[in-house]
């Protein structure tokens, strides 16, 4: 029996190219006014077959042998739960008092419109790009979906940088940005439920086992977790409560990967549970957060770059014209649709276009949606080589779209929440106890 080659040498080669190349990225397009995820992105990208496999095969080769990619993709999906439980936990919706109505209006909007735009786009494209075997059903909805999606972290992020984060529209579009979060994880919760069901039943029954599990986790898990946090605060060590919420995230996506929704909505529903409030809970979190944003999130960056291959698209002016109508309707859903909403709330066109522009940036979390569609076989490479695009374009236009917007525009304050820490992913804020 022949030995099997030992990977962890070719590991220690690839982790620090990987993580040092998406730094670089990073900061050198943050230099250029883009959030840094942006630049990570497009390492990514480059690091994959779209560049570096075209045009030096035998590197690509060499730095991501096949031996090592399990493992890449092990430690970048790590990365992820611990990136939805941050982002989870991020997540406030008492940021709605004051807002709730042009916030729910907005949100909701940003969803629906774009779910309509989707479907019909997703119709039409069926017979080009769903792979075989995909029935319309799973496929349109996927498409649907991807389209509605709000990266929440990356938003903050803009929002800070542009001196935003206390204004009157920056508070508006975290607290719409919060409830299409949340919208839109439901979502996609029903259509992998939908997509690994055989039958209709079986969706069903999988979507009330997801129910049960979250009403579980705000109704006694929440409570639970609460009192622990304070015992916490003046018991334990930071070792310990580290270790516990670490453990917390596993288990709860466990549970939802078991349900059949995806473990990233177990880690994100964790995040949203936890407490808040609590000094040191909180110091732990942003620790899981110093390791795992620099350090596991960029090996997701490159197995999504992996699979991306615009080489695709190249040959065919039929795939480039998709891919454009795909880029029309994401623009028009969300921006469109987020700008109406807010207009038709009393906003002016200035800061209704603005909470717009802020709604159709997509970022990871689309990264995210769309490898759990590959995952799933829903979508094929060429599919998700043109989503991947999209996502890049509408996260890089929002910063000059913001900035030409609201140029001379008086942003006085309106909150009093602190701006988010200096990262495009979430940053554990203080914040009030639930």
């Amino acid at each position: 029996m022949a030995a099997v080659p030992d990977p962890l040498p070719d590991l220690l080669i690839a982790l620090p190219v990987v993580i040092l190349a998406c730094q670089a990225g990073a900061q050198f397009i943050r230099r250029l006014g883009q959030p840094p995820v942006v630049g990570e992105i497009v390492v990514g990208i480059l690091l994959g077959p779209s560049l570096l496999g075209w045009l030096w095969p035998q590197a690509e080769a060499g730095l991501f042998p096949p031996s090592v990619l399990p493992y890449i993709g092990v430690l970048g999906n790590i990365g992820l739960l611990v990136f939805m439980y941050l982002v989870g936990l991020e997540l406030d919706l008492g940021s709605l008092r004051g807002h709730s109505r042009t916030a729910l209006a907005v949100s909701q909007a940003g969803i629906a419109v774009p779910l309509l735009l989707g479907t019909l786009l997703a119709f039409a494209m069926y017979g080009d790009f769903a792979p075989a075997g995909v029935d319309k059903l799973p496929f349109v909805l996927f498409i649907a979906v991807s389209m509605s999606i709000t990266a929440f972290p990356v938003l903050a992020r803009i929002l800070t940088d542009r001196g935003l984060y206390r204004t009157r529209v920056g508070a508006l579009a975290m607290a719409s940005a919060a409830v299409d979060d949340v919208s839109a994880w439901c979502l996609l919760a029903a259509v992998v439920a939908v997509t690994k069901s055989n039958s209709p039943w079986e969706a069903v029954t999988t979507a009330l086992y997801a129910v049960a599990f979250t009403l579980v986790m705000f109704l006694v898990v929440r409570p639970l977790l609460a009192r622990w946090a304070v015992r916490a605060e003046r018991r334990y060590p930071d070792g310990v409560i580290l270790v516990v919420l670490f453990s917390g995230l596993s288990v709860a996506a466990y549970a939802t990967d078991r349900i059949g929704v995806h473990a990233l909505f177990g880690a994100f529903l964790f995040g949203v549970v936890s407490p808040r409030g609590s000094r040191r809970t909180e110091a732990t979190a942003a620790r899981l957060r110093a390791f795992t944003v620099p350090v596991l999130l960029p090996l997701f960056f490159v197995t999504t770059g992996l699979k991306t291959d615009v080489s695709l698209l190249a040959g065919s002016a039929t795939q480039w014209l998709w891919a454009g109508a795909v880029l029309a309707v994401a623009v028009l859903g969300k921006w469109g649709g987020g700008s109406l909403a807010a207009r038709l709330s009393g906003r002016d066109w200035r800061d209704a276009m603005s909470l717009g522009v802020l709604m159709n940036c997509r970022g990871l979390t689309e990264l995210v949606v769309l490898n759990i569609g590959l995952d799933l076989g829903v979508i094929g490479p060429e599919l998700f080589t043109v989503l991947v695009l999209m996502a890049l374009v509408t996260t890089a236009m929002t910063t000059p779209a913001l900035t030409w917007l609201r140029r001379g525009a008086d942003d006085g304050l309106a909150v009093d929440e602190p701006p988010a820490a200096d990262r495009d992913e979430p940053a554990i804020q203080p914040a009030r106890p639930r």
